[in-house]
């Protein structure tokens, strides 16, 4: 019997986040996740099971041939397998995780976004929230290795806490010049 796969949904954007914000991509969000952040503001519980073929087919519906593996978290899932077949259909393909499960060595980029205890040792982009659970400091600063590291302040749902945890992130970014800030531009500028 073929593999199939939890898949939440199927959509197409811009990156909101990180090192590739404003690039077009396929967003392939899977369904379920060994954490559970309050913080959370994704509704991963739903799914459909489809099969690598299905998936790649849905994906090429769209034009751009950037790929991101989203939930949840999608290392409970992901296999070299499916990213070979997306690969295999032109796709660049990236993934944005926890951290705290070995990621596929297969991938053309991995954003690690550490929400506890990380199990990866290197990663294209390290994204750490800032601000979260009322802290005004990074929510986890772990000892992976990264080509970029990311401030991104945690969206509390109250405008003036966080404009403040806006302004913590930039006083953390210059004094500490390796990081760089990300904004949720998704958010800013109201597209999924």
């Amino acid at each position: 019997m073929e593999q199939t796969y939890r898949v939440n949904e199927i959509f197409y954007t811009l990156q909101g986040e990180g090192h590739h914000t404003g690039c077009a991509a396929v967003f392939v969000r899977f369904s379920g996740c060994n954490l559970s952040c309050p913080f959370c503001d994704t509704d991963f519980s739903a799914y459909r099971e489809l099969t690598a073929a299905q998936i790649v087919d849905a994906m090429l519906a769209f034009p751009a041939r950037f790929a991101v593996l989203t939930g949840g978290e999608p290392t409970l899932q992901v296999t070299e397998d499916l990213i070979d077949e997306m690969h295999r259909a032109g796709f660049t393909v990236a993934m944005e995780t926890n951290g705290t499960r070995p990621l596929p060595a297969n991938l053309d980029w991995s954003t690690v976004s550490p929400k506890g205890e990380v199990a990866v040792a290197r990663c294209s982009e390290l994204k750490v929230l800032f601000g979260a659970g009322g802290q005004m400091r990074p929510m986890v600063l772990p000892k992976t290795e990264a080509d970029y590291y990311y401030i991104q302040p945690c969206d509390v749902g109250d405008d003036e806490q966080n404009r403040r945890i806006l302004q913590a992130c930039v006083e953390y970014v210059k004094a500490h010049p390796r990081w760089r800030l990300s904004l949720q531009t998704h958010k800013m500028a109201g597209f999924k």
